[in-house]
């Protein structure tokens, strides 16, 4: 291909594509938020790491608890592994209304909006009738997904110049939520008087977190005329390559959802998987808490290789493999070496993650092209993801133990690689088929 090639972004921020990418704010909201960061850090930061804990929390103490969630209700696997679907669904439909609703009112006030929902969404899981569990796990997804579009680019705008330290934090602090998270949820459920108990402990760290968020929202719209939008579009709809059209664009879009299918069966069903093997429970959400917090390894040093390489092909199938051998490994010897097992699977998921996340910038020529294919790898990642949980659990069911879940679980591992080989070329969407990968 002749002529330049567009400057790839950064690589330390690389993962951070938002809702306001496309967006600029209106001049009275921009003063406030200037005068917030100027006057206020302390508090725009405690809001960040608050927010960021609350992110998988409310995910990740489900799964230890499915099992006795199941019991209660009286449900078939089937139908208990909605409690981890549903929410994806919603984090995917969600990730689409994220921009207008920013555009609207406001990054600040979407957010603190979205962590009052997740409160109130994280009561509702518990109200008696079973299509309240339901229903609350619909609210939890939706006001997650308003986190994870928005999160992002707060960060970006907020802290330009410490990018890189606040990514850091920030993925941080999300996983140690989930991690946490996941390792309190069988002793909390004995210390509360059971899963109930437990499930809506973390109600209160997303009402603190809202509670930090109010004077943010506040300020932030302080000066600005009664009903007028936050901020206005950058650029004009319509504007730059056709995405649906991009074999590259789908291409990271089906890896982005094929390594959330993965991270999500395994979220949905370690644990019961390692208790149906003779493993106490309590044991069991530990083994998983270990393989959640080790997925920061691999989604701190797979970025920074990614942005330093050409080609991400040998990095998609490494991590690829690395899940691969988790899942053969929970295949042959799932008790005896659960905690081996644990580390590849975390460190294979977090690595995929944050090389999905990577590649969404480095296969777009600009940052408007990468906002929309972050719109686009998230809502489909995310809805292809939710259909891994049902439809394991339903073969589960199905054939009353987990090796063929586990085998189709590594057929998904396999064409994650092959995706791996497409979506790691050097290109970028929109240039001539004809460019050397």
């Amino acid at each position: 291909m002749s002529g330049p090639r567009p400057a790839a972004p950064s690589s330390p921020d690389a993962r951070l594509i938002d809702a306001e990418e496309d967006l600029v704010a209106a001049p009275a909201v921009a003063a406030a938020r200037r005068r917030l960061r100027t006057v206020h850090p302390a508090l725009v930061l405690a809001g960040i790491v608050l927010a960021a804990l609350n992110m998988r929390a409310a995910l990740a103490g489900v799964s230890p608890l499915l099992g006795e969630i199941g019991t209660h209700f009286h449900l078939p696997a089937t139908i208990s592994s909605l409690v981890t679907t549903i929410p994806l669904v919603f984090m995917g439909l969600g990730s689409v209304v994220a921009p207008v609703l920013a555009r609207r009112w406001g990054t600040e006030t979407v957010l603190c909006g979205a962590l009052v929902t997740l409160c109130g969404g994280i009561v509702l899981r518990i109200a008696p009738p079973v299509v309240a569990l339901f229903a609350g796990c619909a609210v939890v997804g939706a006001a997650i997904a308003l986190l994870n579009v928005l999160m992002p680019g707060l960060i970006k705008r907020d802290f330009p110049d410490r990018a890189a330290g606040m990514t850091a934090l920030y993925s941080t602090a999300m996983i140690l939520g989930a991690t946490v998270s996941a390792a309190t949820a069988v002793p909390l459920e004995s210390a509360l008087g059971g899963w109930r108990g437990s499930l809506v402990s973390w109600a209160l760290l997303a009402a603190v977190a809202a509670v930090v968020w109010v004077p943010q929202a506040v300020l932030a719209r302080r000066g600005t005329r009664h009903g007028a939008a936050a901020a206005t579009p950058a650029h004009p709809a319509g504007r730059g390559p056709k995405l649906a059209r991009s074999p590259l664009a789908w291409q990271v879009t089906l890896f982005m959802g094929s390594q959330s299918l993965v991270a999500y069966v395994i979220i949905a069903w370690m644990p019961t998987i390692f208790t149906d093997h003779g493993m106490g429970k309590g044991e069991a959400g530990l083994v998983f808490a270990f393989s959640t917090l080790l997925q920061m390894a691999g989604s701190f040093v797979v970025p920074v290789l990614a942005g330093r390489m050409q080609r991400q092909r040998l990095l998609g199938v490494a991590v690829s493999a690395l899940m691969a051998c988790g899942v053969v490994g929970l295949l042959m010897a799932p008790v005896a070496g659960a905690w081996l097992w644990a580390a590849l699977l975390g460190v294979g998921q977090g690595g995929a993650l944050g090389l999905a996340l990577t590649m969404m910038v480095l296969r777009s020529g600009d940052a408007h092209t990468a906002a929309r294919l972050s719109g686009m790898a998230q809502t489909g990642g995310y809805l292809l993801a939710a259909v891994g949980p049902l439809a394991l659990g339903a073969v589960h069911q199905t054939t009353n133990g987990w090796t063929v879940p586990l085998l189709l679980l590594l057929t998904v591992c396999a064409g994650l690689a092959l995706l791996a080989m497409g979506a790691g070329r050097n290109r970028r969407i929109g240039e001539a088929a004809t460019h050397t990968p």
